[in-house]
């Protein structure tokens, strides 16, 4: 008979060993291998079967065992040691704290529908949950005060299988928070009872949810948790799976995410004291509905217009996009949106013609009928930012039309490149190297000191990561193939797969069409080729899980698992099912190379390749995401991407191709060229350089503090001047933007002039005088520029530069403005004049999207510079 619930009975611990509970329940085991040592140290054997799980390796270890530690002076004394260091870590000052405190937020508050911490916690599917656990863990370590707000789902994202064919097949396992390393958030002045937070529903429904608290290291993580007694089946399964359900069923997930985690962390933060968050961080538009419920607070709460109320939530809120793919965004039907917040469901503070309208794609080619996430992301958020340089470039021209007239190079979304927590993701053996000179630096510092290592010890490391990540990878062959219903003889050859002195490339990630899993089987005898090189073999390590709705990401895995299981050449492609954290780690340490073949520009930024790079491994890539920006020439290899082209299977053919050539006539050629000593030197020279020049770039330690002194920092600012004197500059600016966005059709530019335009030399002045037309607008509201530069034969400016004229003579509404426009550069020389507007609580001027234009061609000069 099949249990209808499962549960998770904890061990009763030795009072000696009760400290053990602490190290559990604080997540920075996860990335400190002195506590995971003593964790091993308790039952090795049992520690790898429980598949380095603490949780389970407490709940399954013997009595006898645990009353043998609790008599075992140096265990207890190992014991000891590793809760004082955790201690230390949670209150010494770390480098937050040596930051100026009057301009940093007191509180940060960071959305995300998943995120990846440990394999012990399945509440991950992908990159986005890589990054966002990896941004709590480096707010833990440099003290930055983040409070982490996401979901707890009960199944968690799917495990893998393959069927005796190669079909995907997913497994959702129940998720018992009870046998997970997190506390339920209760209430010491109810008796201790539970918290609670609720949203209304249609039909008078609530969605209740109970709150846990994932600690890592010094950062709460709350995970709200449907599945109470309080709310009826429907509404306990909103957060069953991640991903999971149709379209009403995610609408409801991300309105418990933003509204409930909004509610949730105002619980939190009374009942531990901490202060209240000033900033708010949407990772994606997932958490959007967040911005809505602060805006309700402050209505209800404040006495604030809603126009007010807005005006003070984006200028404490930063929206991350991590898509550079429509497909990727949520849209909701408008007549969901209107079911939920509008009619018995709506309230006055928060009318459902203005939620619509946050989220409406009302530019060119936008789609009127649907509900755009992170379109409400982005108006809610004064700052938004991509996840790399490309991917800034590729979300300005997605969304510019948010900002009307604007160039998209004045489209206010900037772009921080990800980075990865190196503690969490590099070999113990790498950071033993590199951390040697400087062990006090590491993580983010210390990188160049990989330039004095000797070359026999990198080889060393990198021949027992090869040879760990070989072993490993036999032994889930193994348990795959017993999955898909071999015999004991069908799998004898597994004991050979793989070879720990093959040159090894990897490619581990989500299988959407785009990323192109199946580019390497182009020309499949070409592959064979290069995997069966008698003098130089190659092989290859391949991980990934399609989306469950994703047929054809499941035909590619299908088609790459069948070739892998050809006779020929088994031994040396091999697909490894289950792709989570765990196995990603062993595969970024191990893996020789990291491929990776996305569509350009298609990939937002990817963060495999930084990982695999600071262990020590060479990029193989399109030049796409971050490997675009970072790539140097002597770091790893750029596969050519034919963009232009409109073909997409002769695009594939080409890249393909190219792929082929560079593994065969570059890649594996510099891995076997070896000197006297069987060291390849010019490889080893490449490691070397990866470690010192991107080791520094590509960690997670540089990303938060971009984000802190780039974002974090600007909004506490920007929140506390709306705040100030009971929002007195909220007030002020909704006030000022209604009359600006009302007068503005009244603004023109009548004329534009200049002088000096004879025969014009560099270093000359060009004096440049235009009138415009205020209309009921007063010259403090706006700013008149000069925009000059380069054209080109389209007389378009080019990377333009502006220049603010000052306000001269007025007569009636007509300004007169002057000023110069320095003339520094030869050849065609360009310059106009805009109008836009002004206000000392804007974080751009783009931000309202409005400009005034001279008609064209007025005011242009097309010279040459002599």
């Amino acid at each position: 008979m099949k249990a209808i619930r499962r549960l998770t009975v904890r061990t009763v611990l030795p009072e000696p060993l009760r400290g053990l509970e602490e190290l559990v329940l604080n997540l920075r085991w996860s990335w400190h291998e002195e506590t995971l040592d003593l964790f091993r140290s308790v039952d090795p054997g049992l520690w790898e079967s429980a598949r380095q799980d603490p949780v389970r390796l407490l709940g399954e270890v013997s009595a006898a065992r645990l009353a043998a530690l609790a008599d075992d002076r140096r265990f207890l004394r190992r014991l000891d040691a590793a809760l004082d260091d955790l201690r230390d870590y949670l209150t010494a000052p770390r480098w937050y704290q040596s930051q100026d405190a009057a301009g940093g937020p007191q509180s940060i508050a960071y959305f995300s529908p998943e995120y990846g911490l440990t394999a012990a916690l399945p509440q991950y599917s992908g990159g986005l949950g890589i990054l966002a656990g990896d941004h709590l863990k480096t707010a833990s370590d440099l003290g930055v005060p983040i409070i982490g707000v996401g979901l707890l789902y009960r199944h968690g994202y799917f495990s893998q299988s393959l069927s005796p064919d190669g079909w995907q097949l997913e497994h959702y396992p129940a998720v018992d928070p009870n046998g997970l390393p997190l506390t339920l958030l209760r209430d010491p002045g109810a008796d201790g009872d539970p918290v609670r937070v609720a949203i209304g529903l249609p039909e008078g429904r609530t969605l209740t949810a109970q709150v846990w608290v994932a600690q890592v290291g010094r950062v709460p993580l709350l995970l709200l948790d449907s599945d109470v007694e309080e709310n009826d089946q429907a509404a306990r399964d909103v957060t069953d799976r991640l991903y999971g359900g149709g379209t009403d069923h995610r609408l409801l997930q991300e309105m418990l995410l933003g509204i409930g985690g909004v509610r949730a962390i105002r619980a939190y933060c009374r009942i531990s004291g901490q202060p209240e968050p000033e900033v708010f961080h949407t990772n994606e538009g997932h958490a959007g509905f967040l911005g809505l419920e602060r805006i309700r607070e402050l209505v209800d709460e404040h006495g604030l217009s809603f126009d007010e109320a807005l005006e003070a939530v984006r200028a404490g809120t930063v929206f991350t996009t991590h898509t550079p793919v429509p497909a990727g965004i949520d849209r909701f039907p408008r007549e969901l949106i209107h079911k939920h917040f509008g009619g018995s469901a709506g309230t006055s503070s928060v009318p459902v013609d203005r939620v619509l309208a946050l989220g409406e794609e009302n530019y060119e080619d936008g789609d009127r009928t649907v509900f755009n996430m992170a379109v409400m992301g982005m108006r809610l958020g004064q700052r938004v930012n991509g996840v790399s340089r490309l991917h800034g470039v590729v979300s300005r021209e997605m969304f510019g039309g948010l900002w009307g007239g604007f160039d998209l190079d004045e489209v206010p979304i900037g772009s921080i490149t990800n980075g990865v927590h190196a503690e969490t993701w590099v070999a113990r053996e790498v950071l033993d190297l590199v951390a040697r000179e400087t062990p006090a630096a590491m993580p983010g510092h210390g990188w160049e000191s990989a330039l004095d290592v000797p070359e026999h010890e990198i080889w060393r490391a990198r021949r027992t990561l090869r040879e760990r990540l070989v072993l490993d990878a036999r032994r889930r062959l193994r348990e795959s193939w017993r999955q898909r219903g071999a015999s004991e003889a069908e799998m004898s050859w597994i004991a050979d797969a793989l070879d720990p002195d093959v040159l090894t490339i990897g490619f581990a990630r989500r299988v959407p069409s785009y990323k192109r899993l199946t580019l390497m089987m182009r020309d499949p005898e070409r592959l064979r080729a290069l995997l069966l090189d008698p003098e130089r073999p190659v092989q290859i390590v391949i991980a990934g899980k399609a989306h469950p709705a994703d047929e054809g990401g499941k035909r590619l895995i299908q088609d790459i698992v069948r070739f892998a299981d050809s006779e020929d050449v088994r031994h040396r492609i091999v697909f490894l099912p289950d792709y989570d954290i765990a196995l990603g780690q062993m595969m970024v340490a191990g893996c020789d190379v990291w491929m990776n073949n996305p569509l350009r520009p298609l990939e937002a930024c990817g963060t495999s390749g930084m990982k695999a790079a600071l262990n020590g491994g060479l990029n193989l890539s399109i030049r796409d995401g971050w490997w675009d920006e970072w790539y140097d020439g002597q770091n790893g290899w750029a596969i050519p991407s034919a963009d232009g082209l409109s073909d997409p299977d002769r695009r594939d053919q080409l890249e393909a191709a190219a792929l082929y050539e560079l593994i065969a006539e570059h890649v594996s050629v510099m891995f076997y060229d070896r000197d006297g000593a069987g060291l390849p030197r010019r490889w080893l020279e490449m490691v070397k350089h990866t470690l010192a020049t991107l080791g520094p770039k590509v960690v997670s330690t540089r990303m938060l503090r971009d984000y802190v002194r780039q974002l974090y920092t600007p909004a506490a600012r920007s929140a506390r001047a709306m705040a100030a004197d009971d929002y007195a500059g909220a007030r002020q600016l909704a006030a000022w933007k209604q009359r600006v966005v009302k007068a503005w059709p009244g603004v023109a530019v009548d004329h534009v002039e200049s002088a000096g335009e004879e025969s014009p030399h560099v270093g000359q002045e060009l004096v440049v005088r235009a009138v415009v037309n205020l209309g009921e607008l007063n010259p403090a509201d706006v700013a008149v520029e000069a925009v000059y530069g380069r054209v080109d034969e389209s007389d378009a400016i080019v990377s333009p530069s502006y220049r603010e004229l000052p306000a001269g003579e007025a007569e009636n509404s007509r300004v007169r403005y002057v000023g110069e426009v320095p003339l520094d550069r030869t050849g065609p020389f360009g310059y106009s004049v805009r109008v836009v507007p002004q206000h000392p609580l804007l974080a751009s001027r783009t931000e309202l999207g409005l400009v005034a234009l001279p008609p064209a061609p007025m005011g242009m000069t097309n010279g040459d510079l002599r």
